[in-house]
């Protein structure tokens, strides 16, 4: 072998060996492939850590060609709006702990050079109490795929009978992942500028989705007629109000029903059971 191919080959096992990363192939071809160093000796093929190098002739010549894996093209990057996945030139960098599993980057990506893996987010549990079943999702500390958690718990009720999903307020990604194909949504606000703002966006909400919906006003008898004013313009039913009372929040806070210390709300609950039955739409 001549001094000068020697010297090639060298060169080109020392740049590998140095610079070779998962997404290094932009780099092994502008400063190895193009600038004529590459011997075409297979060093890059053989010590690639993800095996996604082949030797491929070209022009009578057998030179290294990228298979099936990242080309660093950066279309996950622009796609993701949640800076789960961010292209700095030939590298690519994931953030998995900002990552809402929501495919958009496999379903981008040209390569198919992204695949899922499950990590776990929370814990979810499940039990009885005086014959009625309840269930709970607890999302891990620096976590933020609840729509993920609330799928879960959600696939674990069963269709067998009545359930109740207590929603978070808003209407962000967990709140529609939550009330997506209900029967029914039964929105609690309570009459204060704040309530009547979420309301509103509430409301815009359910019937986007084009849900059944009515409302029931907390604390009724605090802040002003807004609220109330809304509903009627809108033609939306209150089907219930429930006074600001220190007792109920006593009560709860304790882990006691309301209508074990006011039982006179236990005919309004009844009600309120079934105005929602009437108007149900079941799917």
């Amino acid at each position: 072998m001549s001094p000068d191919i020697e010297g090639s080959l060298e060169k080109s096992k020392e740049w590998i060996e140095k610079n070779l990363k998962k997404f290094a192939f932009k780099k092994l071809e502008r400063q190895i492939i193009k600038s004529g160093i590459c011997v075409e000796c297979g060093t890059c093929v053989t010590n690639c850590p993800e095996k996604v190098l082949a030797a491929e002739e070209i022009d009578g010549k057998y030179t290294p060609n990228l298979v099936g894996k990242c080309t660093a093209c950066g279309r996950c990057g622009q796609l993701c709006q949640f800076s789960a996945i961010i292209c700095i030139n030939d590298t690519v960098l994931t953030f998995e702990e900002l990552c809402h599993s929501c495919g958009g980057c496999m379903a981008v990506c040209p390569e198919g050079a992204i695949e899922e893996k499950e990590r776990k987010i929370g814990v979810a549990e499940f039990g009885t109490s005086e014959g009625i079943a309840f269930g709970q999702g607890k999302l891990n500390i620096g976590a933020v795929q609840t729509p993920a958690l609330i799928r879960h718990v959600r696939q674990k009720t069963g269709n067998e009978a009545i359930t109740i999903l207590d929603v978070p307020p808003g209407t962000s990604c967990p709140v529609i992942e939550a009330i997506s194909d209900s029967d029914f949504v039964l929105l609690v606000t309570e009459p204060t500028p704040f309530g009547l703002h979420d309301l509103e966006l509430a409301v815009e909400m359910v019937r986007a989705l084009e849900l059944p919906f009515a409302v029931v006003i907390n604390r009724s008898d605090i802040g002003d007629e807004g609220v109330a004013q809304f509903c009627q313009e809108e033609g939306i039913d209150v089907l219930l109000e429930i006074r600001s009372d220190r007792m109920i929040a006593e009560a709860y806070s304790r882990g006691v029903m309301m209508v074990d210390v006011l039982p006179q709300y236990e005919k309004d609950f009844l009600q309120l059971h079934a105005h929602i039955n009437d108007r149900m739409t079941v799917r």
